[in-house]
């Protein structure tokens, strides 16, 4: 029983550790996906070169990673505070599992 627990607790810290990563990522896609400029000038510019659907496109998808985002801090906090009371058990092998769970996670 004692194994079983410390390896669920071991992919518990590598899950929130791909979570973090997959977190950035999004963010990153995110801030790609935003116009270059958001000045006033050029999204008149935009507006009166028929570039408007562009824009809604680019806005639409940025509101996606931003619900992807959103979606992943929820999962992240979830399984960060999961991790957090396993430790709290204070028992030494479930510490050990968070701490090679982690290293596990954050090298992969």
């Amino acid at each position: 029983g004692m194994v079983l627990s410390v390896l669920v607790i071991l992919l518990l810290s590598v899950l929130y550790e791909t979570v973090k990563i997959g977190k950035a990522k999004v963010l990153r896609r995110a801030m790609l996906a935003l116009p270059r400029s958001l000045s006033q000038e050029a999204l008149v510019e935009q507006d009166e070169d028929g570039g408007g659907r562009q824009h809604d496109a680019a806005q639409g998808r940025w509101f996606l990673f931003h619900v992807s985002q959103t979606l992943l801090h929820v999962i992240q906090v979830v399984v960060g505070y999961m991790v957090m009371l396993a430790v709290m058990s204070y028992n030494a092998w479930i510490f050990l599992g968070v701490i090679v769970g982690s290293a596990l996670g954050y090298f992969v």
